[in-house]
C-alpha cells in the first residue's frame, strides 16, 4: 500500500472520529470525513467533510468512492443509561450502517476496512465478578453479549469475516474499551463514566455530594483518547483480521473513578448512590496480551494523567455553558 492514502473516516463528528481525523491529516493522508452532524467541538480538520445518514445505501455508495482505507467509527451509542434504553433503534440503525458501508466499501474497492465493535459484545457470563479476570478475545463466545448494541456489534464482526472468507475483502475489527478524553460528549445522556463523573464534579460544590449510579463497586478500564487512535491506526496497518481488544488494563472501580477525579478538582464530596439507574456489567478489563503481540504496543496513558487533561476540559466547558445561561437570565 502507498505511505499515503485517501482515507474515509465515518462518524467523523463524533469524539474518536475526530481525534483520528487529526490524527491522519498529520500523517500527511487525504481524508474524507462523514457523519449526521458536525464536530459539536471545533472544526474537522477533513479535506472533504458530508453531512450523510449512513443508514441509507446511496450515501454509503457516496462515502467511499475513490477511497482507499475505511475506519468505519460510525455508530448510534452512548454511555449505559442510553444503550440499555434503545434496544431497537441502537441495533437498527447500526446493522443498517454496518451492512451497506461494508457492500458500498467492497463494491467501490477499498483496500482495507476497519470496523470499531465493543467490549459489550463479550458474554455477560464472564462479568459477574467486579475482580473481573481480564477478557480475552475468544471470551466472546459462547455468544452472550449486552442486548441490543452488543449483539448487533458481534453480528457486524461476523459480518467483516464472512466478507473475508466469500470475497477476500481486507476488514480489520478493533473491540474498544471505554474510550476517553477531551472534546467528547459530556452531557444529555449518551457521555461515558468518565465524562458524566467530570461533568458531575465540576458542577458540584466541595463539601457537597454526588449521584453514583449503582453501588460504585463495579469495575471498568478506560483508555486515553490519544492511544485509541494510535492503536487503530498501528491495527489498520497489520495483517490482523480476527477482533482485537483496544484498551487498558488498568482497572478500577467507579467509586475510586470519582474519588480520583475529586482529588484532581481538589472537592470534597459525598457519594449518594443510586442503586435504581442502570450500571451494566459487574465487572470489565482487557486482556491485552493479544495486543501486545499483534501490534508490539498498548495503550500507555495512565488513568490519573488522562483524567486530568479530561476534567480541565469538562470544567471549562461547563463554565463556559454556565456563563452563557446567566447572560440569558440576566439579558447580558
Amino acid at each position: 500500500m502507498a505511505n499515503k492514502s485517501r482515507i474515509l473516516v465515518t462518524g467523523a463528528g463524533g469524539f474518536i472520529g475526530h481525534h483520528l481525523v487529526k490524527r491522519l491529516k498529520a500523517d500527511g493522508h487525504w481524508v474524507r470525513g462523514v457523519d449526521l452532524k458536525y464536530p459539536e467541538y471545533g472544526t474537522s480538520a477533513a479535506d472533504d467533510f458530508q453531512v450523510l445518514d449512513l443508514r441509507v445505501w446511496e450515501n454509503c455508495l457516496t462515502a467511499t468512492r475513490n477511497i482507499d482505507q475505511v475506519y468505519n467509527l460510525a455508530a448510534d451509542m452512548g454511555g449505559i443509561g442510553y444503550i440499555t434504553s434503545f434496544l431497537a433503534d441502537i441495533s437498527k440503525n447500526n446493522i443498517l450502517i454496518n451492512a451497506h458501508m461494508l457492500e458500498a466499501s467492497k463494491q467501490n474497492d477499498v483496500k482495507r476496512y476497519l470496523f470499531s465493535s465493543s467490549a459489550c459484545v463479550y458474554a455477560q457470563s464472564k462479568q459477574k465478578n467486579a475482580a473481573v479476570t481480564p477478557l480475552k478475545e475468544e471470551d466472546a463466545y459462547p455468544a452472550d453479549p449486552e442486548p441490543g448494541y452488543g449483539w448487533e456489534k458481534l453480528f457486524a464482526e461476523e459480518l467483516c469475516r464472512y466478507y473475508y472468507h466469500d470475497y477476500k475483502f481486507e476488514t480489520r475489527i478493533v473491540r474498544f474499551h471505554n474510550v476517553y478524553g477531551p472534546l467528547g460528549t459530556y452531557d444529555g445522556g449518551k457521555e461515558k463514566s468518565p465524562a458524566a463523573i467530570s461533568r458531575k464534579v465540576a458542577k458540584a460544590t466541595d463539601g457537597g455530594t454526588i449521584e453514583i449510579w449503582g453501588d460504585g463497586d463495579q469495575t471498568r478500564s478506560y483508555m486515553y483518547v490519544d492511544d485509541c487512535v494510535e492503536g487503530l491506526v498501528r491495527l489498520m496497518a497489520s495483517n490482523h483480521r480476527d477482533a482485537l481488544n483496544l484498551g487498558t488494563d488498568e482497572m478500577v472501580s467507579i467509586n475510586h473513578l470519582v474519588d480520583m477525579i475529586c482529588g484532581i478538582a481538589g472537592k470534597k464530596l459525598t457519594k449518594e448512590h443510586d442503586l435504581t439507574k442502570p450500571q451494566g456489567v459487574r465487572g470489565r478489563n482487557s486482556d491485552n496480551t493479544l495486543l501486545r503481540k499483534v501490534l508490539g504496543w498498548e495503550p500507555s496513558m495512565p488513568l490519573e494523567k488522562g483524567l486530568a487533561i479530561t476534567y480541565k476540559w469538562i470544567e471549562g466547558e461547563v463554565k463556559k455553558k454556565e456563563v452563557g445561561e446567566l447572560a440569558e437570565v440576566t439579558g447580558d
